[in-house]
C-alpha cells in the first residue's frame, strides 16, 4: 500500500511540474518595441544596394543583419502623400491622397474615431508608448503651418503620439530647420537666394539632423526601464534638398570619381509631360546652373550635386549608426524591430530631371530594410516586388496585433521567413494624372491627360533605366496587364 502511495505521489509531482512548465511556456513574450527610421528622399543609393562609391557602412551593417528589399516601391512620389499612404496601409482613394497636404485635410483637427488615424495610433491603442521625433508625417515637427509662418498648435496626427519631440535649435522653427544652413539662416529667411548645397565647417549638431539624433537618444533613455513597449519614429531630413552636410562627409569622396547619371536624356517614345516639373529645385535661385528639359546641366555641376547628395547620405548614415548603437548600449535592441524606410526616390539627372514627382522607377523605388529582434534568421536579400503599404500589416503580424480594418498591404513576414509568395506581387503608384503598375519585369503607366502617348511600358529585363517606351509595340502584353491596373485605379482619375 505504502509503495502504491509513493508511486502515485511521484506521478502527481511529475504532472504538476509538467503543468507548471506548460503554463510557463504558454505565457506570451513581452511585446516587441519598434524603432521606425524614415529618411527623406532616400533612393536606394547605398553600398548594400550595389553602389561601390557611396560610404554607408552603418546602414549596410543593418541590412546585413536584417532583410534588404531590393524592389520596394512607394505609393506616391511626394513626401506627405507617401507617408500618409504608408501610415494607413492603404493606396490613394481620393484626390487629396496624392498631395502633400493630405495630413492637413484628413487627420488634423479631426476628432478621434473608431478607425485609427495611423498605425502609430493603433499601436498606441494597443498599449504602446508612442514617441515621434523629426519628420514623420509631412511637417517636420508634426504641426500644421506654412513655411514662412510661426508654428501653430494644430497637430497633423493629433491622436497618434504620446509625445512629439523636435528641437529646431538656432533655426527656431521646424520649417526653418528643414531648409537650414550652417550659419542659422534658412531658405525662407534668405528669400530663396541660396545654393542647393553647402559644405559646412560644423559638427554633426551643426545641422538639424544632429539635433534629431540627440533627442532620439534622450528619448530612448527615458523608455529604458518602462514596462510598456514603445513605438519610436525618427525622421531624418537629409538627403532632401538642400544638400547640406558637415565638411567631413564631403571629404569622404573624390568628386572626379563620382559617376553621373547614365541616362541624362528624355526616354524615347514619351511626352515630356511625363517627366514633370522641377519647381522644388528652382527654389534654390543661386544654383550654379538651372536644369531644364531642353538639355542636361554640365557634367561638372552634375558631379557637384551628386557629391552633395552622397555627403548628405553619409551624414545621415553616421547618425543612424549612432542611434542603433545607443539602442544596443541600453540593451534595448534585443526586443526591438528596426525599420529603415525611404519615403521615395529621386532623379539625380536621370531623364534630365533633378527631383522626384514622377512615375518613373527613379522616383518610386526607395530604400527598405527590416531587422527583427535577437538576430532572428531571415531572408537577407528579397527581390520580390513590395509596396510601402505592406509595412502596416507586417508590423501588426509580428507584434501579434489584429488589423483594425482591411488593409491594401500584405505582410512581408512570409518573404522574410523564406516563404515564396503564393502569387505574383505588384506595386501601385500614383501621382497627379497618372497611375503606374510595377511587377517583377514590367512597369506599365497610364496617364489621364490630353498629351499623348498616354500609355508607357518599360521592360526592366532589357531596359532597367526605363529609356524606351515600348507600349506601341506590345499591345497584347498591355491588354494582359491592364485589368490589374484598372482594378487599382481610383474613381477620381476618370475626372481628368
Amino acid at each position: 500500500m505504502r509503495k502504491r502511495i509513493i508511486i502515485r505521489s511521484c506521478f502527481l509531482m511529475i504532472f504538476l511540474l509538467w503543468g507548471c512548465e506548460s503554463e510557463k511556456q504558454s505565457v506570451p513574450d513581452p511585446q516587441h518595441n519598434i524603432l521606425f527610421i524614415a529618411v527623406d528622399d532616400l533612393r536606394p543609393e547605398l553600398g548594400v544596394y550595389g553602389n561601390q562609391i557611396i560610404k554607408t557602412p552603418n546602414i549596410d551593417q543593418l541590412a546585413n543583419a536584417g532583410s534588404l528589399f531590393t524592389k520596394h516601391y512607394v505609393q506616391v512620389p511626394t513626401c506627405g502623400a507617401s507617408r500618409y499612404s504608408m501610415m494607413i496601409g492603404m493606396r490613394p482613394r481620393k484626390r487629396v491622397h496624392i498631395g502633400n497636404n493630405v495630413f492637413y485635410k484628413e487627420t488634423a483637427n479631426q476628432s478621434e474615431k473608431e478607425q485609427p488615424e495611423s498605425f502609430v495610433h493603433h499601436f498606441k491603442r494597443n498599449g504602446y508608448t508612442t514617441v515621434g521625433i523629426g519628420k514623420l508625417s509631412h511637417s517636420v515637427d508634426g504641426r500644421v503651418y506654412g513655411y514662412k509662418e510661426q508654428p501653430s498648435e494644430v497637430k497633423e496626427m493629433p491622436h497618434s503620439w504620446d509625445r512629439f519631440v523636435f528641437n529646431p535649435g538656432k533655426w527656431k522653427t521646424g520649417w526653418n530647420a528643414f531648409f537650414a544652413y550652417a550659419n542659422g539662416e534658412n531658405r525662407q529667411s534668405l528669400n530663396n537666394q541660396v545654393k542647393p548645397y553647402e559644405m559646412g565647417e560644423v559638427s554633426d549638431e551643426g545641422y538639424p539632423d544632429g539635433l534629431i539624433l540627440k533627442s532620439a537618444l534622450e528619448e530612448l533613455k527615458k523608455m529604458k526601464d518602462q514596462q510598456k513597449p514603445f513605438f519610436m519614429g525618427v525622421g531624418f531630413f537629409k538627403p532632401h534638398l538642400p544638400f547640406n552636410a558637415p565638411k567631413k562627409y564631403w571629404d569622404l569622396y573624390e568628386r572626379s570619381k563620382i559617376p553621373i547619371a547614365p541616362d541624362p536624356f528624355i526616354p524615347e517614345g514619351i511626352n515630356p509631360a511625363s517627366i514633370g516639373r522641377m519647381g522644388e529645385f528652382y527654389n534654390y535661385q543661386l544654383s550654379d546652373e538651372k536644369p531644364n528639359l531642353d538639355h542636361p546641366i554640365s557634367d561638372g555641376y552634375a558631379r557637384k550635386l551628386i557629391h552633395g547628395y552622397y555627403a548628405s547620405i553619409s551624414y545621415v548614415d553616421n547618425l543612424i549608426g549612432k542611434l542603433i548603437q545607443g539602442l544596443k548600449s541600453l540593451e534595448m535592441d534585443r526586443n526591438t524591430i528596426i525599420v529603415l524606410w525611404g519615403d521615395h526616390g529621386w532623379h539625380l539627372g536621370n531623364d534630365l530631371k533633378w527631383g522626384k514627382h514622377s512615375l518613373f522607377e527613379r522616383s518610386l523605388k526607395s530604400t527598405l530594410i527590416i531587422k527583427l529582434p535577437d538576430n532572428t534568421p531571415t531572408q537577407k536579400k528579397i527581390d520580390t516586388v513590395v509596396e510601402s503599404v505592406d509595412l502596416y500589416p507586417t508590423l501588426l503580424e509580428y507584434c501579434g496585433i489584429r488589423s483594425p480594418y482591411d488593409l491594401d498591404g500584405k505582410s512581408l513576414l512570409g518573404l522574410m521567413k523564406f516563404k515564396p509568395p503564393k502569387n505574383e506581387r505588384v506595386a501601385y503608384s500614383y501621382f497627379k494624372n497618372g497611375i503606374s503598375l510595377r511587377n517583377d519585369r514590367y512597369r506599365l503607366t497610364k496617364f489621364y491627360r490630353k498629351e499623348k502617348p498616354r500609355l508607357e511600358l518599360y521592360d526592366h529585363k532589357t531596359d532597367p533605366e526605363e529609356n524606351h517606351n515600348i507600349a506601341e509595340y506590345n499591345k497584347e502584353l498591355i491588354k494582359s496587364l491592364m485589368p490589374l491596373l484598372d482594378e487599382a485605379t481610383p474613381k477620381f482619375y476618370h475626372e481628368y
